[in-house]
């Protein structure tokens, strides 16, 4: 069987050809390809799409596509187990999952960064995720001064991530985000959550899911809706365009929308604002 997903893949694109190559389908072929592409793709040479939205193979709730594939197949194996919360928890930047997570997504992250081509990513992925089979298999239960090579890899650069990540209360994808989306309304050109997910290399689904987390308890969408109209504010205040441009400016080509959302955050409309302002 064909397997297919999208490029650039750094735990779950990595994790799951193990799984389905070791578990489930060892002649399998793994494909990666654009994002935009997968689905043509898959249709087009009959391979089965996963880890991307409104897929089979994806993600559910807090579970990732690792998870999925243990339930489809009904892997009973413990030790899958015990790797499905270190993936969990790397793929979704939940260390809180396992205490390796932290360290298998530095070392992904690195090997991506150094690697530009997928298929020799996967190659070495594999070999580093036997290994971490057979830890999670005989070699869980020790003591850290105890464990063989891989664990040791693994906790040595959990340790220092967490040493550099230490104090910061956002993830570094949350961090990165709100410098997107001050940039797309620096230059009037505004932001979906498509775009980000695909610029963050982050399931769209995931990051819907954890963007309130760290935007002020809103939705993108909202979270969105709520930077343009401060941005209108600031126009109001400080230009004197009529509120008709500074509608448009901020990505309101309807006037009465603009009237509407300007109102549910500000609590009077924009021609009350302005007039307050001058009073």
């Amino acid at each position: 069987m064909k397997w297919i997903t999208r490029e650039r893949p750094k735990i779950d694109r990595i994790a799951c050809p193990w799984l389905l190559k070791r578990f489930v389908d060892p002649d399998g072929e793994i494909i990666y390809v654009p994002y935009t592409d997968v689905l043509t793709e898959a249709e087009r040479t009959g391979a089965i799409p996963f880890d991307l939205p409104d897929v089979e193979y994806s993600h559910y709730d807090d579970q990732c596509t690792f998870d999925y594939i243990i339930k489809k197949h009904q892997l009973k194996d413990p030790a899958l187990f015990r790797i499905a919360a270190i993936v969990r928890g790397a793929d979704t930047d939940r260390h809180d999952f396992a205490s390796q997570a932290a360290g298998l997504e530095a070392i992904f992250s690195g090997l991506a960064y150094n690697i530009k081509d997928d298929q020799e990513l996967l190659k070495l992925g594999m070999v580093i995720y036997d290994g971490l089979y057979s830890w999670a298999t005989h070699l869980f239960k020790k003591k850290h001064a105890q464990d063989g090579p891989v664990e040791e890899l693994l906790l040595r650069v959990y340790h220092q991530y967490l040493k550099q990540e230490k104090g910061k209360k956002a993830p570094e994808w949350a961090e990165t985000l709100r410098e997107m989306i001050q940039d797309q309304l620096d230059t009037n050109i505004f932001l979906n959550l498509q775009q980000a997910s695909e610029e963050l290399e982050i399931n769209p689904a995931y990051l819907s899911r954890e963007f309130s987390k760290y935007f002020d308890n809103l939705s993108f969408g909202d979270y969105m809706r709520k930077a343009r109209i401060e941005k209108a504010c600031d126009l109001i205040k400080k230009t004197n365009h009529s509120l008709t441009e500074i509608g448009y400016l901020t990505g309101f080509s309807d006037q009465s929308h603009f009237n509407r959302i300007f109102k549910k955050f500000t609590g009077e409309r924009p021609s009350t604002y302005k007039k307050s302002l001058k009073k």
